[in-house]
């Protein structure tokens, strides 16, 4: 195709992909405080993997989707801080929307902690009154895989700034990456302000355990120096071998496979034989 983002067909080729799929994904963003790179590099990040993992199965991309519940980084004058309430609503609206105009198979991606808060209900309110499942990966649950977990939690180096700036030059967007300043230097690692009460955090998942703000803006989070444009592109380069294992975990293809096999048991078992009291 000659783009993936569906904003950017136009009409006549979207109708023309809906003739032989049905493919969408939908990478969740957030606009908020990143250490000493841009407001958007969470959302980036889900663009460029959302892209990569359209390219391996034939679908589209709905991009442009940066403002939703931030969090704890409403510290940073620079977040843009949603409801989770009105996030849900929002992005339910528009899972509505591709389901009526065609996309049946729809999944949800992110790379920002809180965003299950918002996500999770939309796959469960969605097939409560469609019967049609969607697909939500969240990738700090990839991150939690062995392999993934020592690089990104326990080991040295700085690998969310590698995974983020690969992102950004898989898109073309790695000018976007300013390089460093005095005002913006965030490469020091120092205790999170809120350390004091990491047994509160685990105590459950995905930013469902506790509410808070960041102490420090600081505390989100330690970024490299970058020093030149020349080791702007050395980071991006990189995380670019980090970025390819991370998409390749995800098992793209096995997924998109599943959840059309997932909707035909809902469809053809599970809903005909329980359907008096699966509707109202």
């Amino acid at each position: 195709m000659r783009t993936r983002f569906l904003s950017k067909c136009t009409n006549q080729e979207v109708e023309a992909y809906l003739q032989t799929n049905d493919l969408i994904f939908i990478p969740v963003g957030v606009t908020e405080l990143h250490g000493g790179l841009p407001l958007d590099s969470e959302t980036v990040i889900s663009e460029a993997v959302a892209l990569n993992l359209a390219e391996k199965t034939d679908g589209l991309v709905l991009h442009n989707l940066p403002y939703f519940y931030a969090g704890a980084t409403i510290s940073g004058r620079g977040t843009v801080q949603v409801s989770v309430r009105d996030g849900i609503d929002y992005l339910l609206a528009v899972a509505k929307s591709l389901y009526r105009q065609g996309f049946k198979r729809q999944v949800f991606i992110s790379l920002h902690g809180p965003a299950s808060l918002t996500i999770g209900p939309v796959i469960r309110d969605f097939f409560e009154e469609k019967k049609i499942p969607l697909l939500y990966i969240d990738s700090m649950v990839t991150m939690m895989k062995p392999e993934f977990a020592q690089k990104f939690f326990g080991g040295e180096g700085d690998p969310f700034t590698d995974l983020i700036l690969a992102g950004y030059d898989y898109l073309g967007r790695l000018d976007e990456v300013p390089l460093t300043t005095p005002e913006n230097d965030f490469s020091e690692k120092k205790e999170p302000s809120l350390a004091f009460a990491n047994d509160l955090f685990r105590s459950a998942f995905g930013s469902s355990s506790t509410a808070y703000y960041f102490g420090e803006l600081s505390d989100h989070m330690p970024t490299h120096k970058i020093e030149s444009v020349e080791h702007r592109q050395q980071i991006a380069d990189n995380g670019k071998p980090l970025f390819d294992a991370f998409v390749e975990s995800l098992e793209i293809e096995k997924k998109v496979a599943l959840l059309k096999e997932l909707a035909d048991f809902q469809d053809e078992v599970v809903i005909p034989k329980y359907k008096d009291w699966l509707y109202e």
